[in-house]
């Protein structure tokens, strides 16, 4: 498993192939308004790592990816604060003494 960080360009790289296939460099760049040169950069690098994979044609530039196994980890204050927890109520037990005829 793969574990990326959450909100950087990696990641938001990544959700875009998964959600859409065939992405071209354009289509990245356009969804995430960076130039083509950082795209390209950070393309390389996870190419490098195995995680995707560039097609250059003659006039476009497929991406495709490789791996689906990421794991998003975001800061641990962030993990902490998304947490829930829950009160340990006990249990009330509703005993026969206690009806309204009673009273």
């Amino acid at each position: 498993m793969i574990e990326i960080d959450n909100g950087s360009i990696d990641a938001q790289i990544i959700k875009i192939l998964q959600k859409k296939y065939p992405v071209t460099l354009k289509d990245i760049e356009h969804q995430l308004s960076l130039s083509h040169d950082r795209i390209l950069r950070v393309l390389n690098q996870l190419h490098v790592k195995g995680i995707v994979r560039l097609e250059p044609l003659p006039d476009k530039v497929y991406v495709r990816l490789l791996r689906h196994d990421f794991k998003f980890i975001g800061k641990k204050r962030q993990r902490k604060f998304i947490k829930r927890h829950r009160s340990h109520r006990p249990f009330k037990v509703k005993s026969d003494d206690d009806d309204v005829m009673y009273q």
